[in-house]
């Protein structure tokens, strides 16, 4: 995710704290892309049994629970830092940010309520009957906005800036609620007393911020304490990284140079988009590839409901009910991002990658997990390529203008 515009802020170090955070998120697109790459190679490879040792191998104490799998700690506690760097963005909009400002909210909220309910209609449609639709409905609600930014900024550089500003804005609702889906769903048992003490954790570190306590030293452990706390309910523990950036403290006081938000991101962010986001890619990605799972990519249903979904569900969902929303006057379309600039920024929703992966381990499991993972990448793969190339398009038709 990244800064957007804000209300009457328009300032040159707005706008190259924007451009940095682009080009940072491009940077992760291509380091989260390799990531990829290596697990495809290294998992149908001769050495593919090597892959799976490794990402099968226990490594911490039975105590909490916290004797997870090489991939479990990619999947709960790598990923609970770009999580936290999700919450903390989405924060910093709902405070100071683009959906601080309702009238310029309306619009992405509403698309990226779309771009969420309509895949997921599509996606239980076409695997109706099968016993998996239950469970599959969910994969293709979520956008990864490190592989959309970065088509974005690669492809898309005459577009106008309101376009990216839409992208970004719809990005955070998109997360909020795959988060909320992840919390609701994903949560098969439930500790109350665990619980109890995350709540009470989160408490502390919220009355921290506002004592404008600063020391890393408490902050790390607690933040740690928190997660482990969240995990031992049975909630989804990456749920721990979004509720503490949801309290982190936004507004900057007079002595600061900047906010515990802005800071916490500026640090943070290169970590989440360089290590977390990768190495969960590494140990998620190496599903097989081989004639059977290609074939069945073709006519499984439960496969087609998660490619369809994304590729056509997000851009249906994103631009009709923009589209809709603008007509019936309940959102207004910023005056420089026209109907098939909107077209073309609603195709990168359909790049799922990070979360949709994610939701399609929690949901589903064995070979079906594996062929719902091989059916996200080939659906953000297409996704990727038509919306680059209608990107390159529009940038076109505007530096004519």
């Amino acid at each position: 995710m990244s800064h957007r515009r804000r209300r009457n802020t328009h300032t040159p170090k707005a706008v190259a704290e924007f451009a940095r955070f682009l080009r940072t998120e491009t940077v992760g697109g291509l380091i989260l892309l390799a990531a990829t790459a290596v697990a495809l190679l290294w998992a149908n490879s001769p050495a593919g049994g090597i892959y799976q040792a490794v990402r099968d191998t226990e490594i911490g104490p039975h105590l909490l629970h916290l004797n997870l799998s090489v991939g479990d700690w990619a999947k709960d506690g790598l990923l609970a830092l770009f999580f936290f760097v999700a919450g903390l963005e989405l924060k910093r909009e709902l405070v100071i940010g683009e959906l601080s400002n309702v009238k310029a909210a309306v619009l992405p909220a509403i698309a990226a309520l779309g771009g969420m309910v309509v895949p997921a209609v599509i996606a239980l449609s076409v695997a109706w009957g099968d016993p998996r639709a239950g469970d599959v409905w969910a994969v293709p609600v979520a956008t990864d906005i490190a592989f959309a930014l970065g088509v974005l900024a690669l492809t898309g550089s005459g577009m106008p800036n309101s376009a990216r500003v839409f992208l970004l804005s719809l990005a955070v609702v998109d997360d909020l609620g795959a988060i909320l889906i992840i919390a609701v769903l994903f949560t098969s048992t439930f500790d109350l007393i665990a619980f109890g003490v995350a709540l009470l954790l989160m408490a502390l570190y919220w009355y921290l911020q506002k004592k404008r306590v600063t020391s890393t030293w408490l902050y790390v452990p607690l933040a740690v304490a928190v997660w482990v706390a969240v995990h031992s309910s049975g909630v989804h523990a990456t749920v721990a990284g979004v509720a503490l950036g949801l309290l982190t403290r936004v507004k900057r006081d007079p002595f600061e140079k900047e906010s515990p938000c802005l800071r916490l991101e500026h640090r943070l962010q290169p970590w989440s988009a360089g290590l977390a986001v990768p190495m969960f890619a590494l140990f998620a990605a190496g599903v097989p590839v081989n004639a059977e799972t290609l074939s069945k990519l073709t006519h499984d249903r439960m496969a087609l409901a998660v490619i369809i979904g994304l590729v056509v569900g997000k851009l249906i969902g994103i631009t009709g009910v923009s589209l809709l929303a603008v007509k019936l006057k309940l959102a207004v379309m910023p005056p420089d991002l026209g109907k098939r600039d909107l077209f073309a920024v609603s195709m990168l929703g359909g790049v799922g990658f990070t979360v949709s992966l994610l939701i399609a381990d929690l949901s589903l499991d064995g070979e079906n997990a594996e062929l719902a993972k091989a059916a996200v990448l080939v659906a953000s793969a297409v996704a990727s390529l038509l919306a680059a190339a209608l990107l390159i398009k529009r940038s076109k038709a505007h530096q004519d203008d």
